[in-house]
C-alpha cells in the first residue's frame, strides 16, 4: 500500500511560480512511475506531467511544455512539479498518482495504482 501526499499548492498571481511536491509512504518508491493530473472548475481531469519509474521518461501535456518541470528524488520518496509562468487557466486541484512499474505508454492514462487527495492551485489575473 502506498499513500501519496501532495503539498505546495496555494494562491498566486499570474506569472508567478509554485512547486508542488508529492511524497509517498511505503517502500519501493523507485519502482513507481508518478504522474500529475489536474481538474479545474467545471472541467474533466486532465494529464499534466509524468515521470517514469526509471526517471528516463518524462512527458508533459502541451499546456505544460516549456513552463512545468517534473522531477523525482527517490531518496526522499518524492516527485516534484515546478510550475512557472502560471496563468488563470492553471487553476485546478493538482493530484499525483503512482503506478507500480507503469509502462511509458500508460503514463498519460488513469492506469495508476494509487492517487493522492490533491492540492489546490489558484492563479489570479
Amino acid at each position: 500500500q502506498v499513500q501519496l501526499i501532495e503539498s505546495g499548492g496555494g494562491l498566486v498571481q499570474a506569472g508567478e511560480s509554485l512547486r508542488l511536491s508529492c511524497t509517498a509512504s511505503g517502500r519501493a518508491f523507485k519502482s513507481y512511475a508518478v504522474g500529475w493530473f489536474r481538474q479545474g472548475p467545471g472541467k474533466e481531469r486532465e494529464f499534466v506531467a509524468a515521470i517514469g519509474w526509471t526517471g528516463l521518461t518524462i512527458l508533459y501535456a502541451d499546456s505544460a511544455k516549456g513552463r512545468f518541470t517534473v522531477s523525482r528524488d527517490n531518496s526522499k520518496s518524492s516527485v516534484y512539479l515546478q510550475m512557472n509562468s502560471l496563468n488563470p487557466d492553471d487553476t485546478a486541484v493538482y493530484t499525483c498518482a503512482a503506478g507500480y512499474y507503469l509502462g511509458d505508454t500508460d503514463l498519460k492514462t488513469d492506469k495508476y495504482n494509487y492517487w493522492g487527495q490533491g492540492t489546490r492551485v489558484t492563479v489570479s489575473s
